[in-house]
């Protein structure tokens, strides 16, 4: 598909010999992203192209020849990805942003309509007001493990249903005999499945002296089994090195979010959950053994419950505190240490 309006013909410099910036937003969608360039404040018509190599071909040769300052895309879905890979090694200025940015600054500039081509327009006026960083394509060995990563993350999940699903006909004293074992066959499936994309997985990280050092510290950890540390550490390769804690617990959705104002408004405090998904859910049965066998993680634990919150509300920090000691394991290869997470049982119930 060609892309349509004027984008290729635009020059980034004025008469006198000013500098224009130029932005470029791009709405990605299964089959087709939509382009819109910035400019003197002004938005171009919308341009779209194929959501494929030839496309993005296309796409890239017609960025190339506009020499924008910024090329800004949401981190969303699983088609991203592969665009933002040849933009980068295009040599083209690619920002790849979180959703929630996006959605916080359209509801700025109080834009209620969502369109791929108002999308597209807002991502390429972010990118011109609040200049994001620009980044960087990871390697073929973690786009691999990545995508390993999440296979396995929903074929545990695809297994999970199917157990509670055996659970339930088992419940039943009427339940066909044939129907409970096509669902042992199915978990059975899956179960081999499984283990073939770890081995993989695994195969993958051992090329990797890094890779392979960060799983070592990262299983110090109690409840953090194969599975677990293969998803981490899938979704931690792909993230910049430098992110702080709160950063990273943001990118999860375990950041907490608080409506209060004045003396009217006061909602409890609930996660985000517009963070990556992933790593909420590798979280979540870590978190849970952590609770019954880490005795700091259950003080601390407790202590939140003994303070008023829910018990879903104290897990969801030891999730967030857990993350936070992972994240120092994979960036500084240290092994995990939960005496540096939760403070003393004594201090934990003051």
């Amino acid at each position: 598909m060609r892309g349509r309006g004027t984008g290729d013909h635009c020059v980034a410099n004025l008469p006198g010999g000013e500098i224009v910036s130029v932005s470029v937003g791009l709405d990605v969608a299964a089959r087709t992203v939509d382009v819109v360039w910035r400019r003197h404040g002004v938005n171009s018509k919308v341009s779209t192209y194929e959501q494929a190599p030839a496309g993005h071909a296309r796409l890239v040769k017609a960025l190339q020849a506009l020499q924008p300052d910024h090329v800004v895309l949401e981190a969303t879905g699983i088609y991203y990805l592969d665009l933002a890979v040849a933009l980068h090694q295009a040599g083209l200025p690619v920002s790849v942003i979180n959703p929630k940015s996006a959605r916080r600054f359209a509801e700025l500039k109080l834009v209620d309509t969502k369109t791929d081509a108002v999308d597209a327009g807002l991502l390429a006026e972010f990118g011109q007001r609040m200049t994001p960083r620009r980044w960087s394509a990871p390697d073929q060995t973690r786009l691999a493990l990545r995508d390993l990563g999440r296979q396995i993350n929903r074929l545990t999940a695809a297994r999970t249903q199917a157990k509670n699903r055996l659970h339930a006909l088992q419940a039943k004293a009427a339940t066909l005999k044939l129907l409970i074992q096509d669902e042992r066959a199915g978990i059975l499936q899956l179960d081999r499945r499984i283990a073939r994309l770890e081995k993989a997985a695994l195969a993958v990280i051992a090329e990797s002296s890094e890779l392979s050092a960060q799983l070592r510290c990262m299983r110090a950890a109690k409840g953090i089994g194969q599975t677990t540390v293969i998803a981490l550490l899938a979704e931690f390769c792909l993230l910049p090195a430098d992110l702080k804690a709160p950063q990273v617990s943001c990118h999860a959705g375990l950041d907490v979010r608080l409506t209060q104002s004045g003396s009217s408004l006061n909602r409890p405090a609930r996660l985000s959950k517009s963070g990556n998904r992933y790593l909420r859910a590798a979280l979540f049965m870590p978190a849970m053994s952590a609770i019954q066998h880490e005795p700091r993680a259950k003080a601390f634990y407790q202590a939140l419950v003994a303070r008023g919150k829910k018990k879903l509300q104290a897990l969801c920090a030891v999730m967030r505190k857990y993350l936070t000691g992972l994240w120092v394991c994979f960036r500084q290869a240290i092994a995990f240490d939960p005496a540096r997470l939760f403070a003393d049982i004594h201090l934990a119930r003051t």
